[in-house]
C-alpha cells in the first residue's frame, strides 16, 4: 500500500472518531437541555423544593453545589498541587516513591460508593458529625486527589524541561523556579485537572449519599442567622447536593412534576459544568499570561 495513502487513510480515520465524539457529546447535551430548558425559571433556580406537591425548585441544593465545590477546591488544590511538586521536583526514585505512586493508583481505582462508605464509618460516625457537608467535601477530596496529583506531576515535569537548568543557572533557587517559572508554564495542564476535579464534585451522588445527606433545609441568608448554627455556611450540616436530588426524585418520585424537575435540574447541572469549564479556561489563560508576559 502506498505509505501516502495510508497516511490519509489513517488521518480520516482519526478525524472520523474524534467528530463521532464531538457529535455524541452535543446530542447527549442537546438532549438534556431540549429536555430541561423550559422547566429553568427564577422561581426554580431559587425555590424551595415541595415535598408532595408541584413547582418546586432547586435553590438549597444549588446553593450547597457551589458551596461544596468551593470547599472541597479549597483542601483538593494545595493538596494535589504539593503532592505533584513534591514527586515531580523532591522525590527521589526508589521504594518510598514507588510505594507513594502505589497508593495513588490504587486510590484512583476505588469506586465512589466504596469511598462514600469509608467516608459514612470515619467521617459520619467515627468524628460523631452526622451528615455534614464538610464531610462531603472530605470524600470527595479523596476521590478527586490521586488524579489532580497525578495531572500536577505529569504538568510540571514536561513544564520544568528546558527552563529549570536556565532558572537555576541564572542563581535561582529551587523553590524561586517552581514558583515563578514552572508553575505558570504549567497552569493550563494544572487548571484542566482542576476542570475535572470540579466536574466531578458537581456530579458525585453516590458518595455524597452516605455523608453530605439527603436533606436540605430551607437556607435563610439574614444577617440574623449567618453567624448561627442554621447558617447556610455552616459546614456542620446536612447538604443535599443538585445530583443527590435528581436520583432522589428520579427513584423516590415524592413529588407528582418529579420527570419536569429532574429534566430541569439535569439542565441546570450541565449549564454549570459548561460555565465553570469556559470560566476557569478564560481565567487558566488570564493567569498564564499574566506570568509569561504574552498577550
Amino acid at each position: 500500500m502506498n505509505p501516502k495513502f495510508k497516511d490519509k487513510m489513517w488521518t480520516g480515520i482519526l478525524y472520523v472518531i474524534s467528530s463521532f465524539v464531538v457529535l455524541l457529546l452535543v446530542a447527549l447535551i442537546g438532549y438534556i437541555l431540549l429536555k430541561g430548558i423550559g422547566t429553568i425559571t427564577p422561581s426554580f433556580l431559587f425555590g424551595d423544593p415541595k415535598i408532595g406537591e408541584a413547582g418546586g425548585g432547586i435553590g438549597p441544593q444549588l446553593f450547597n453545589s457551589f458551596y461544596m465545590l468551593v470547599v472541597s477546591l479549597l483542601i483538593t488544590i494545595p493538596l494535589g498541587v504539593g503532592a505533584g511538586i513534591y514527586l515531580a521536583e523532591y522525590a527521589k526514585e526508589g521504594r518510598i516513591l514507588n510505594f507513594i505512586r502505589l497508593c495513588i493508583e490504587t486510590m484512583a481505582s476505588l469506586p465512589s460508593i466504596v469511598v462514600g462508605l469509608f467516608g459514612l464509618l470515619v467521617f459520619v460516625k467515627m468524628t460523631k458529625w452526622g451528615f455534614t457537608l464538610f464531610a462531603g467535601a472530605l470524600v470527595i477530596t479523596i476521590l478527586n486527589l490521586p488524579s489532580l496529583t497525578r495531572v500536577s506531576e505529569n504538568a510540571i515535569k514536561a513544564a520544568s524541561r528546558g527552563v529549570k537548568e536556565a532558572s537555576l543557572g541564572l542563581g535561582a533557587t529551587r523553590w524561586q523556579t517552581i514558583k515563578r517559572v514552572i508553575l505558570p508554564s504549567a497552569m493550563p495542564q494544572i487548571l484542566t485537572g482542576v476542570i475535572l476535579a470540579a466536574g466531578r464534585i458537581f456530579g458525585e451522588a453516590a458518595a455524597l449519599l452516605y455523608t453530605a445527606g439527603m436533606s436540605a433545609p430551607s437556607l435563610s441568608f439574614k444577617a440574623s442567622t449567618l453567624m448561627s448554627k442554621s447558617s447556610p455556611f455552616n459546614l456542620f450540616r446536612p447538604a443535599e447536593t443538585l445530583a443527590v436530588y435528581i436520583w432522589k426524585v428520579n427513584s423516590e418520585g415524592m413529588i407528582p412534576d418529579a420527570t419536569r424537575v429532574g429534566n430541569g435540574a439535569s439542565a441546570v447541572l450541565i449549564i454549570m459544568v459548561l460555565i465553570f469549564n469556559i470560566l476557569a479556561r478564560i481565567i487558566g489563560k488570564k493567569i498564564y499570561e499574566s506570568y509569561t508576559g504574552s498577550k
